[in-house]
C-alpha cells in the first residue's frame, strides 16, 4: 500500500509542477526535479524497490514512442547525415571521453564500470528537450534536430550500457572489439522487428472499431516492440522508434477520432512516466546518501569534472558538425547555433533509468563500492544540463537573436491549410459538379442558405399557416407549402453534411501526404490535421459520399 500511495503522491506532484510551470513560466522538468528531491526527504517516504530489469522497460518504451510519433520518415531522409553524426558519433565519443575522465579521476574503477557511467550520461533527452527548448522559442529547425537526435541516441548509449554492465558482472577486465559489429547487427534486426510490430498494429488498428480498444493497441504496440527486440538481443530503442513511424506513415483519414483520443491519452502517459522516473531518482539519491554519509563528497568533484566534459564534447561535437554539413542544409549554421545545440543538450529520462536499472544488490563487488557514484554523476548530468538550460534558454535565445517569434511555423501552417482547402474545394467540385445536385456557387453558400431556410420556416409560414388543437394545419395547400419547405431543408441539410464530409475527408488525404513531404515540419502538419479531426467531429452525423 505504501508503494500505490507513493505513486499516486508522484502523479499529484507532477500535475502541479506542471500547473505551475505555465503560470511562472518555468520547464516542468525543472520544478519535478527540485520538488521530488525535496519530498524524498520526508521522513514518512518509505523507500522503493523496483527491479532494476524492469526499469528500461517500463519507462522507455511508452515515451519513445510518443516521442517519435511527433516525427517523420521524411526528417530522417533529409537530414541522415546530422543524425548519423550526433545520435552515433557524438553519443559514442560523449561515452569514451567520460570513461576516460573517470578512469583518471576515480581509483581503482575498471574500464568496463567507466564505460557503463559514460554511457549513461551521453544522451541527451527528446522529452526534456521538447518539454524545456519548445516553449522557449527556439527555432523549428533546431529544435526537431534535437528531438530526433534524441530517439536515436538512448539506442547507442543503451547498448555500450548493457555491454559494459555485462562485462562487470562477469568480472571481465575490458570490453571486446565486437561491439560495433553486435550494435550494426541488432540495430538491422531492430528496423526489420519495428516494420513488422507496425504492420500488425496496422492490422489490428483497422479490426478494431472501438476507441478504446485502439488505444488499447497503442500501448501494446511499443511495449511489444522492445520487449521482442531484447529477446533477440537487437535494439529495443530503435525497433520502438520505427514502430512509431510507421504507425504514423500508415495513418488513416477515417483514424480522426482515434487520434484525438490517442494524443489526449498519449499525454497523461508522457507526464505521469517522466513524474514517477524523477520521484525514483529523488528517493534513490536519498538512500545513496543516507548509506554513504559524509563518503558521498567525495564524488563531487567527480561529478563537476564530467559534468564539464559532457559540455566541452558536445560543443567540439557541433563544430564538427557544422563543417560536415556545410554543403548541404548545415546545421549548425553559425557559432550561435553551437552555442545553442551545446547549451540545448539536456540529460533527462534514460539518463535517469539507466541509473535506476544498475543492481542495487549484486555479486560483483564493482558495482556495490561505485553505485552511490552512478546515483550521484546522474544526478549532477541532469542538474547541470537541464535546470540552468531550462532557466536561461530563453534569455539566451533572446540575446543571440535566434528566439522563434512563431513567423516561420505560421507561414506553413498557412500554407497547409491553403492545401488542405483546395483539395477540399476540388473534391466537392468534382463530387457535385458532374452529378448536377451543386453548382460551385451554390457550394459555397449552400450553409447560407441553408440557415435562411430555416429562419423562413420559423417566422412567416409558421405564421401564416392555422393549426387545430392537436397542432396539425388546417388549410391543405398551406401543408403542401409547409411539407414542401421541410423537404427542401431536409436535402439541404444532407447535401451540407455530405459536401462537407467529402471536402474535410479530402483535406484530411492531402495533410496526411503532405506529412511524409521532405522539408515539412511534422508538428505543423499535425496541428492542421488535428483541427480537421475536430471539425469532423463536431460537424453532424456523417453521411457516407457515394463514390463514382
Amino acid at each position: 500500500m505504501e508503494t500505490i500511495v507513493i505513486v499516486v503522491g508522484l502523479l499529484a506532484v507532477t500535475a502541479a509542477c506542471v500547473a505551475l510551470g505555465e503560470r511562472f513560466k518555468l520547464p516542468y522538468p525543472i520544478l519535478m526535479l527540485a520538488a521530488t528531491a525535496g519530498i524524498a526527504w520526508l521522513p514518512w517516504v518509505p523507500d522503493i524497490a523496483i527491479d532494476d530489469e524492469l526499469i528500461l522497460p517500463l519507462f522507455l518504451p511508452p515515451l519513445l514512442f510518443q516521442a517519435a510519433r511527433t516525427s517523420s520518415w521524411s526528417v530522417f531522409r533529409t537530414r541522415w547525415r546530422t543524425l548519423l553524426l550526433l545520435a552515433v558519433g557524438l553519443t559514442a565519443v560523449t561515452a569514451a571521453a567520460v570513461a576516460g575522465t573517470v578512469l583518471w579521476i576515480v581509483p581503482g574503477i575498471g574500464l568496463p564500470l567507466a564505460i557503463m557511467l559514460g554511457a549513461m550520461v551521453a544522451p541527451p533527452d527528446p522529452v526534456a528537450v521538447e518539454s524545456v527548448a519548445g516553449p522557449a522559442k527556439m527555432p523549428r529547425r533546431l529544435l526537431t534536430v534535437l528531438q530526433t537526435e534524441g530517439l536515436f541516441n538512448d539506442a547507442v548509449a543503451i547498448v555500450l550500457f548493457q555491454t559494459a554492465l555485462a562485462a562487470v558482472l562477469a568480472h571481465e577486465p575490458s570490453i571486446g572489439p565486437g561491439i560495433v559489429l553486435s550494435f550494426v547487427g541488432g540495430a538491422a534486426l531492430a528496423v526489420g522487428i519495428g516494420f513488422l510490430v507496425g504492420f500488425l498494429y496496422r492490422v489490428a488498428d483497422r479490426a478494431v472499431t472501438s476507441i478504446g480498444a485502439r488505444t488499447v493497441i497503442s500501448v501494446v504496440a511499443p511495449f511489444a516492440a522492445y520487449i521482442l527486440a531484447e529477446e533477440v538481443h537487437a535494439s529495443g530503442v530503435i525497433a520502438v522508434v520505427v514502430t512509431a513511424l510507421e504507425t504514423n506513415r500508415n495513418a488513416r483519414v477515417a483514424d480522426g477520432e482515434a487520434r484525438i483520443t490517442r494524443t489526449a491519452f498519449w499525454d497523461v502517459v508522457n507526464l505521469g512516466l517522466t513524474g514517477l522516473a524523477f520521484g525514483l531518482m529523488g528517493i534513490e539519491l536519498r538512500s545513496v546518501m543516507l548509506e554513504e554519509g559524509p563518503a558521498v563528497l567525495d564524488y563531487v568533484i567527480p561529478a563537476v569534472v564530467v559534468c564539464i566534459v559532457v559540455i566541452l564534447v558536445r560543443f567540439l561535437g557541433m563544430t564538427v558538425l557544422a563543417a560536415a554539413t556545410r554543403r548541404s542544409d548545415p546545421i549548425p549554421r553559425d557559432w550561435r547555433e553551437s552555442v545553442v545545440l551545446t547549451w540545448c543538450g539536456m540529460r533527462g529520462l534514460a539518463t535517469l533509468a539507466l541509473a535506476l536499472s544498475v543492481p542495487a544488490t549484486e555479486t560483483s563487488g564493482a558495482i556495490v563500492e561505485h553505485r552511490g557514484l552512478v546515483i550521484v554523476l546522474a544526478c549532477a548530468a541532469l542538474l547541470a544540463t537541464l535546470v540552468p538550460t531550462g532557466l536561461a534558454v530563453g534569455a539566451l535565445l533572446r540575446l543571440l537573436g535566434l528566439q522563434d517569434d512563431g513567423s516561420v511555423t505560421a507561414a506553413e501552417i498557412h500554407e497547409l491549410t491553403e492545401r488542405a482547402r483546395a483539395a477540399s474545394m476540388d473534391a466537392i467540385r468534382e463530387r457535385f459538379g458532374e452529378s448536377g445536385e451543386l453548382s460551385e456557387d451554390q457550394i459555397r453558400l449552400l450553409k447560407k442558405r441553408f440557415q435562411g431556410l430555416r429562419k423562413e420556416l420559423d417566422t412567416s409560414t409558421q405564421a401564416m399557416i392555422a393549426v387545430d388543437a392537436e397542432g396539425q394545419p388546417v388549410d391543405p395547400e398551406a401543408a403542401r407549402k409547409q411539407a414542401a419547405a421541410r423537404k427542401k431543408i431536409a436535402r439541404g441539410r444532407e447535401l451540407m453534411v455530405v459536401a462537407q464530409t467529402v471536402g474535410l475527408d479530402a483535406a484530411r488525404t492531402e495533410i496526411l501526404a503532405a506529412r511524409s513531404e521532405p522539408g515539412i515540419d511534422p508538428e505543423a502538419a499535425d496541428h492542421v490535421l488535428r483541427q480537421l479531426d475536430l471539425q469532423i467531429m463536431a460537424a453532424a452525423p456523417r453521411t457516407r459520399a457515394r463514390k463514382h
